[in-house]
Formats: structure tokens, sequence, C-alpha cells
């Protein structure tokens, strides 16, 4: 099967193009000309975007795409006013360029990736962020390109995610730093739920919606969550860290206020992927993630 994957260079991105490559599926990233490459691996064809949807088409109808796995956004969870014409670009106008040229190549699915944010402090739409906004307007742009063409459309929702190798700027990369360095870190009080998911658990969520819409039967327009069964608080998921790595976290709580609209209590209000469950519990996870051998 021959599918894009958008978002390549990130860290999720290129966990799954390695263990998709691996399958046998022949993955195409499309890129901008100012992309680091150096992380992807050398089996993924790299077509770089110049912006011209018509050069976009005929990429795909010469290449033969029959799926697209829509990783790439730019997320940011307290943003500029300058800030907004990029966030925009990114998370709307080309996911939907992307979306034009599916509908014109015909393609047979299309995996959209949505976040929690979306969805603050209950089951409806409520948008955290600009950041979830852009991701709800995509979606609500996406139901025009596949009410009129033939290609199934679905998004899954990601909470927070980690794993080994993560340079992104999240809790865990900051708990590491402190706990090598001995610095204080300021933090909340610490009573939001965290919901964390082991990046081979979160590609093979992926790797599963994958066959699930290979087959007939799968529903258009559905959101699948990943989700994890080990949701604590974020000062309890400390303690998990420190005890799992006989590590000491030097934590200064309640130093700093919580964010506005700060989610306190992830939703859980979609199914989960057909056939997917949590592999890895935290404690393992952290394991495989930070200790060697």
């Amino acid at each position: 099967m021959n599918i894009l994957i958008t978002g390549a260079t990130g860290f999720l991105g290129n966990n799954l193009s390695n263990f998709l490559i691996e399958k046998g599926f022949n993955l195409t990233a499309i890129v901008r000309e100012s992309s680091d490459l150096s992380t992807l691996n050398k089996n993924i064809k790299i077509f770089v975007y110049d912006g011209n949807v018509s050069n976009l088409i005929n990429f795909f109808n010469i290449n033969k795409i029959e799926g697209v796995i829509h990783l790439a956004s730019m997320v940011i969870s307290e943003h500029k006013s300058e800030e907004i014409g990029d966030i925009l670009s990114s998370n709307i106008s080309f996911g939907t360029e992307v979306l034009e040229a599916s509908k014109k190549a015909n393609i047979k699915w299309f995996i959209n990736t949505g976040t929690f944010w979306q969805n603050y402090e209950s089951c409806d739409y409520n948008p955290t962020n600009l950041y979830a906004a852009s991701k709800e307007a995509f979606e609500k742009i996406a139901k025009y390109y596949y009410e009129t063409s033939e290609f199934i459309f679905n998004t899954i929702k990601l909470n927070d995610t980690f794993g080994a190798n993560d340079k992104r700027k999240k809790i865990l990369y900051y708990w590491d730093k402190i706990s090598k360095s001995g610095d204080t870190l300021e933090m909340s009080r610490g009573e939001q739920i965290i919901d964390m998911n082991y990046i081979e658990d979160v590609v093979n969520a992926y790797y599963l919606l994958i066959e699930h819409l290979s087959n007939e039967g799968a529903t258009n327009g559905k959101t699948y969550i990943v989700t994890s069964k080990n949701r604590m608080s974020l000062k309890e998921l400390a303690k998990v860290y420190e005890t799992t790595l006989n590590k000491k976290l030097n934590i200064k709580w309640g130093a700093k206020p919580y964010r506005v609209r700060e989610v306190m209590n992830p939703m859980i209000c979609h199914d989960v992927i057909p056939g997917w469950q949590q592999k890895y519990e935290l404690v393992e996870a952290l394991k495989k993630t930070y200790l060697k051998g």
C-alpha cells in the first residue's frame, strides 16, 4: 500500500514511519524545503511541497497514493497574536490542500490526528486553546471532502505521548533534566489528571486503524481515542517517576498557577480503535524509555 504521511520528521511521525516501513508499506513523507530530514528512515520517499496544490495532486496521482496519515500540526498551548497566521496555515490550510489532493486522486482512506484539547472538561466541542480550535475547524472542513468523495476519514485523538529519544520540551523532558542537574522546577499544584501513552502503543493504534479502514464496514467521520488505564494526577505521576527510575525530582509544587483553561480531567467519550489495547503499563514504559539494558 502506498501511504503519504505528514509530520514524519516529528517524534510520532518518525516512530510510526519506521514501524510501517518494517511492515512493508511504501511510505512518502511530505516535507518543507527547510525540514530537517536527518532522522528519517532511508527507505521513505520524500516529496518536498512548494505550496503548489497542482503539483501535490499530480504527485498523488503519479504515485498512486492510497492512504494519508496526517500528523503535521503547529502545537501551541498559549499563542501569541503574531502566531495566529502560522497556526491557521499549518493546521487548516495545509491539511485542506492535502484533502484536495486526496479527493482528486481517489484515495481509500485518510487518518487525521486530533487532540484531547478539543474537548475541554466535557465530551462536547469546547476548545482549550486556539490550537485545539484550529484542529476542530480542520475536521469540519474535512466533512465536505469525505462527503463528496469515496475516501473514509477517521480521526485519532491523542493526549500525552512519550518514549525514547523524545526531544520535545514536555513534562518528562524537564523531569529528566532536573533529575540529572539537581535543579528545582516550579510547577502548579499538580492536581490535573495526566493521560500518558507510550509511543509503541500509539504507533500500534495507527497500524490497527489502517487495517480497519482497509476492510469493508469502516464508519466515515468516526473519532477514536488512545487512552491509558494508568491515568493519575501530575503529582502522582512524579512519585511513580521517582520510584520507578530511582531518581529525585526537586519540584516546588504550587509555585505556578494553572494555565488558563487548564484541563484537569481529560475527556474519555470516544471509542478505542477496534482490536487496540494498551500493551505497556506506565512503569514498564518508563523503564523502556529511560533505563538501558
